[in-house]
């Protein structure tokens, strides 16, 4: 089964794109932000391990309803990075493990391929698991426009704050199989989309191949190592 990896800079489209890969090739898509969410419902190991890591020390940590209040979890971390680690070391292990188990079912379930949607795709190191890598890109300026849109009090100064936050489109693309431009309109993103779907989508006899245990054991391993090589070599040309 192909694991396609899909990211992209904030406003930049990649809900569009996954949104269109599932209703109209109906692949199943794996959203990294959900599985962050699941990872923490009340009940969960890690929502516990929070309680019992930040009691005493975030006033609300949870809501009413139990769920953690997320928002005074957040302003905590983000002014104490030592907690920020903390949060991250609880919860990352659990969301990669959530994620895996979502690939596992993916796989059982026959599909030639799936979706592992994830913003930051290479900075959480998730493109290892991936056999090809996709990132929606889009001019800065179209990006601050879609954003003030959608946040009608935010300034352009956040926007852009936003925006430098995170990696750097150029990255993205050398780091990416392919590349997405939404620069244009809808249509011609969703033409994009499915072109790309025509060329990577996996044959039925590969599909067969890589569900026979030994060659899907051999074919996993070779990508997992190759992605790591690859990894290295660019750090070390950097």
């Amino acid at each position: 089964m192909l694991v396609l990896g899909l990211t992209g800079g904030i406003a930049c489209g990649k809900s569009t794109v996954s949104r269109r890969l599932r209703e109209k090739h109906k692949l199943a898509i794996i959203d990294a932000d959900q599985v962050a969410r699941d990872v923490v419902e009340p009940g969960q190991d890690a929502y516990n391990r929070i309680l019992d890591a930040f009691n005493g020390k975030v006033s609300n940590l949870t809501l009413p309803d139990g769920h953690l209040n997320r928002g005074a979890l957040g302003r905590w971390v983000f002014e104490h990075p030592d907690d920020l680690k903390k949060l991250n070391c609880i919860t990352h292990p659990a969301v990669r493990y959530g994620i895996f188990k979502k690939i596992l079912v993916c796989y059982l379930c026959g599909y030639r391929m799936c979706v592992l949607d994830v913003p930051l795709l290479y900075e959480a190191g998730l493109d290892r698991l991936c056999g090809i890598t996709v990132t929606v890109v889009s001019d800065q300026e179209q990006q601050v426009e879609r954003i003030l849109v959608r946040n009608p009090g935010m300034t352009r100064e956040d926007a852009l704050n936003r925006i430098k936050a995170q990696m750097t489109t150029e990255e993205r693309i050398e780091r990416a199989d392919y590349v997405l431009e939404n620069n244009r309109d809808v249509p011609y993103l969703f033409r994009q989309v499915d072109e790309l779907v025509a060329k990577v989508n996996p044959t039925l006899l590969r599909t067969v191949l890589e569900y026979f245990p030994p060659f899907g054991a051999v074919s996993a391993a070779a990508l997992v190592l190759s992605k790591s090589f690859l990894n290295s070599h660019k750090r070390k040309m950097q």
